[in-house]
């Protein structure tokens, strides 16, 4: 009777522990690509690089003393379309940042994360109850108001790079709930790819530029807030469905908004806490409807 409880909290945990590394990540990127300390390619490959590094030496401390070559093989083969969706998203994301606002690029970036999530879960049969529909409708709702006071039209070509780093990602996530050792599976995903980093770099080299605040601010970003952050992603999404999954990502604009607050100056509004108030209540509400 205490085993259930045991797990809802560690996924609730680790769910949390995600969504904090997620926004990290946004605040370093922002910090990163918005003062041009470093190209988008360079940024791609270094924060890819790092995290295949770290999660490389995590993943051989944690299984030292362990023989488990049959389910290194088994992980290597089903690593290769998380690992090409991990690099589609993180060069997309990398490039779609130098011509959109950060407003108009996260609205883009969650609205195809959630298109592609909530899909995929009514593909597969799950159904929305009353409270996850409202809850949901209440989040988008916040989402918009967060950063409606700033959009504009964007720019063609960074909407579609965006939207494609945001189905991405949703694909990234639905692959990962069947990890059964998921900082060995994301260690791999990340070492894989590497290789398009590479290749597109080699093709933007004449535009390869990099300080030494945006090299570290790129290792940074793949070493804890996206290397970390994807394997603790990948522990919690044994425990949750794929609306759920989709809906707690809703959050994430909010966290890296109360990191810009604390890191990038920027002033808390009455709009930021009315849109905190409807993505983090409407995310509650479904997550809520769902656990009855």
């Amino acid at each position: 009777m205490s085993a259930r409880p045991v797990s809802v909290a560690r996924t609730a945990s680790l769910t949390a522990l995600a969504m904090i590394a997620f926004a990290a990540n946004s605040i370093l990127c922002r910090l990163a690509l918005g003062p041009e300390r470093i190209d988008a390619a360079s940024f791609a490959l270094v924060r890819l690089g790092s995290g295949a590094v770290t999660l490389s030496v995590i993943h051989a401390v944690v299984r030292a003393g362990e023989r488990a070559r049959g389910a290194v093989r088994i992980g290597a083969r089903r690593a290769l379309l998380p690992a090409a969706m991990l690099a589609l998203y993180a060069l997309c994301f990398s490039f779609a940042y130098r011509s959109l606002r950060a407003g108009t690029g996260a609205l883009i970036l969650f609205g195809s994360v959630q298109a592609t999530m909530i899909a995929w879960a009514m593909r597969s049969g799950e159904r929305f109850r009353a409270a996850e529909a409202v809850g949901l409708a209440a989040a988008l709702g916040g989402l918009g108001v967060l950063v409606a006071p700033g959009l504009a039209a964007p720019d063609p070509s960074g909407a579609v790079l965006m939207g494609i780093a945001g189905i991405a990602w949703g694909v990234y996530s639905l692959r990962g709930r069947g990890s059964v050792d998921p900082i060995g599976d994301t260690a791999r995903n990340f070492a894989l790819a590497v290789a398009p980093g590479i290749a597109v770099a080699a093709v933007s080299l004449r535009g390869l530029h990099a300080s030494g605040a945006g090299a570290l601010l790129a290792v940074l970003s793949g070493a804890v807030a996206s290397g970390l952050g994807y394997a603790i992603w990948y522990a919690a999404l044994r425990g949750l469905t794929s609306i759920r999954a989709a809906l707690v990502q809703l959050t994430v604009p909010i966290l890296a908004a109360a990191g810009g607050v604390a890191f990038l100056d920027e002033r808390i509004t009455i709009r930021l806490v009315a849109s905190a108030a409807l993505i983090l209540g409407g995310v509650g509400l479904a997550v809520a409807g769902r656990a009855r």
